[in-house]
């Protein structure tokens, strides 16, 4: 073999996976060694591509040339609909228009925050905002708003339109009626400049939100340095560190990270203004009013002090903790819950994370959803310029019979200008391709902000990340398993109080006997974690639930309040009002919280849906995977019992450790319910209905 061949074998074969740290009593699995090892730069001498695969993306010139072709295509899309006569034809084409935009502006959205070549963000950035121009003018656009009417005033053809179909075009016109369509030309033109005016406010707020603070390393404690990160003579706080058992670390965070920044400020008043103005514009009597249109709620929720009593029970428990834990600083600060309701279990995060190395929780991820779906996620080798960072994982899901669904990008590590916060990024979305014949597979990101690997650890995931873990994979498995003909409605594309759905039924799993017992395995050892650990930690779930509810339910009053009839005041002092009346702990003075809520954003006047989507994930979890607290224990004692005797039955099967009454279905029956009645439609059925088909099925 020459010296060239053999160069081209070594390039071609070798893994990027360097040896794992070894265990003595069980190996990984390969989706679990991808994970626990740091990755090789590949030596790719004759590949090329762009990020995602697309060949145009791999210099930042490439998103103009993307953006031209879009638009081109756009342009020949609008004249085709318009000219159409109505008919499936006419979805079919909107929704071809609303991908190819789509596909170029959701790349670029993530692009633009992730992205650690500022050139490639800048340009991405230019793109959203090219993009979301024309997207905003469409929705105004009177003749293809026209087409689509003439098809909804069309009984006879309506009426041979499958339901799917007919309510994605309602859909479409739904957007237009939201968008000021029903205005005259000089209001619309007014529309699409305060529509254009938020795309550039939203972008500037959303990644300041994210940027960290800093602060002379004089002014704080030099023992406490090492917590931080560190740039020159400054400290650099990115985050609350709300897990850290140094009290002084926590305030520290809390108080830098959260100190007021009056330009960002400045810009989250007039997103708020420019919010309000649109509204009223388009014929609402507030931004909120605007924004509940076409989800479950509908209209604007009544928030209500629900826990008070148990709040402050939780809060006193909490104060005792930190009382006999440090008798010298007893007063109960907001930075303190997150971490001393864990104390209170004895849920200690160093103890917890040898069990959860990111390896073993991918490998019960991975374990999950093959007994709920016949899915597996198997670890793939990007192409060069593929990702955008050498450690980004590539995971191709497949299902037994269906076979490949689609793609998730994981990007879980930290690094300098990322941001910090948990997060699901659709970038394509499936549909039926009417031109090629072929099922577009969807691709998603899913964004974490997690320690890198060491030398001697694999990267070691404390019980809140293997947590967040779950809940971001439920959003990547809602966008593989909702396999919908249009892409307007795929997987997570439905209303904000549905979407959060599958994502929080995925935290029960998470804190569930018959999932811990199945991954949670020391990564040095083996050994899996002692059943002690796993029932404090399932339990732990229960403890100061009232103050977590209590304060969801401050942060949902505080959106509705900010993005309700405006108030002559500023931002902070309605935080101060709504954190005194919805929550209980002392605002902290110099802070603005509400800089760091990101969730504005994405999720304007529109957060209450994670207490909505709780309550319906609580009853899919009560009646797809019913497992009572009295049972615990029950499996517990005969789990211990088939471990001893060297069974190897699946925790998650029906007659599992001999509980048939507790387990009446099997998982895999549970999950292919759960996919059919509630994952499979996207938003291309009414939320409602598919929780009642849950309910009856």
């Amino acid at each position: 073999m020459s010296a060239c061949k053999r160069l081209l074998y070594i390039v071609k074969h070798r893994g990027i996976w360097p040896s794992i740290w070894r265990r003595n009593v069980t190996t990984w699995s390969p989706v679990g060694a991808a994970f626990n090892a740091k990755p090789h730069r590949r030596l790719e001498l004759f590949e090329k591509n762009g990020l995602f695969g697309v060949p145009e993306l791999s210099s930042p010139a490439g998103f103009e040339v993307t953006t031209k072709r879009a638009l081109k295509d756009t342009r020949e899309l609008v004249d085709k609909v318009c000219s159409s006569p109505p008919g499936a034809v006419t979805v079919e084409t909107f929704d071809q228009l609303s991908d190819g935009l789509c596909k170029v502006a959701d790349l670029a959205d993530f692009v633009k925050v992730a992205h650690p070549d500022p050139s490639f963000r800048e340009a991405a950035e230019k793109t959203c905002i090219e993009i979301g121009t024309v997207v905003e003018k469409l929705n105004t656009n009177v003749d293809l708003c026209r087409s689509l009417k003439n098809l909804l005033d069309n009984k006879e053809v309506l009426a041979q339109l499958d339901p799917e179909t007919r309510k994605v075009a309602e859909l479409f016109m739904f957007d237009f009626a939201i968008s000021g369509i029903h205005l005259d030309e000089k209001l619309r033109k007014e529309a699409v400049k305060l529509h254009v005016k938020l795309l550039d406010l939203n972008n500037e707020f959303l990644m300041g939100s994210h940027l960290p603070n800093r602060i002379a390393k004089s002014a704080i404690p030099e023992h406490i340095h090492c917590h931080f990160a560190t740039e020159g003579s400054f400290i650099q706080i990115g985050g609350l560190h709300a897990e850290s058992s140094n009290d002084l670390v926590r305030e520290v965070a809390y108080r830098i990270f959260l100190y007021p920044n009056s330009d960002l400020m400045e810009c989250l008043e007039e997103l708020l203004k420019c919010r309000n103005k649109l509204a009223k514009l388009v014929g609402y009597e507030s931004y909120a009013h605007r924004a509940l249109q076409g989800t479950m709620q509908s209209h604007q929720p009544l928030i209500l002090n629900l826990f008070p009593y148990r709040t402050a029970i939780d809060f006193e428990m909490i104060k005792d903790m930190k009382t006999k834990l440090n008798p010298h600083n007893a007063e109960l600060m907001p930075w303190d819950p997150p971490y001393f309701s864990g104390v209170l279990y004895n849920i200690e995060p160093s103890l917890y994370s040898p069990y959860f190395s990111l390896g073993s929780c991918m490998e019960g991820l991975n374990s999950l959803f093959t007994q709920l779906y016949g899915v597996s996620i198997m670890s793939e080798h990007p192409s060069a310029g593929e990702v955008w960072n050498d450690d980004v994982r590539k995971l191709a899901v497949v299902h037994e019979t269906e076979g490949l669904l689609g793609y998730i990008y994981c990007d879980f590590f930290h690094r300098a200008n990322k941001p910090h916060q948990d997060c699901h990024f659709t970038i394509r979305g499936g549909r039926q391709c009417q031109e090629s014949g072929q099922y577009q597979l969807p691709l998603v990101v899913l964004m974490l902000s997690l320690p890198h690997p060491t030398k001697s650890a694999p990267t070691l995931l404390t019980p809140s990340m293997m947590e967040n873990l779950f809940h971001e994979m439920g959003h990547a498995m809602h966008s593989m398993l909702g396999r919908t003909r249009y892409q307007h409605t795929t997987g997570t594309r439905c209303a904000t109080d549905f979407a959060e759905v599958p994502s929080i039924l995925m935290e029960y799993f998470a804190t569930d006997y018959r999932v811990v017992n199945q991954f949670a395995r020391h990564y040095q050892t083996g050994q899996p974690l002692p059943q002690s650990m796993v029932a404090r930690l399932c339990e732990s779930k229960k403890v100061c639930g009232a103050a977590d509810t209590q304060l969801q339910i401050f942060y949902s009053a505080l959106d509705q309040m900010y993005h309700g009839k405006p108030q002559n005041r500023s931002t902070t002092d309605i935080l101060k009002d709504m954190q005194q009346k919805f929550y209980g702990l002392p605002y902290t003075p110099n802070t603005a919280w509400q800089l760091r809520f990101s969730h504005l954003i994405g999720y304007g006047a529109k957060y209450y849906s994670y207490l909505m989507s709780r309550a319906v994930a609580s009853m899919v979890w009560k009646q797809c995977f019913p497992f009572s607290v009295s049972s615990h224990k029950l499996f517990i004692r005969k789990y211990t019992q088939y471990q001893g005797m060297g069974r190897e039955e699946e925790p998650l099967e029906g007659n599992a450790c001999g509980c048939n009454l507790i387990f009446p279905l099997s998982p895999r029956d549970m999950g292919e319910r759960y996919r059919r009645e509630m994952l499979a439609h996207g938003g291309g059925k009414e939320p409602m209905l598919m929780v009642e088909g849950m309910s009856r099925s």
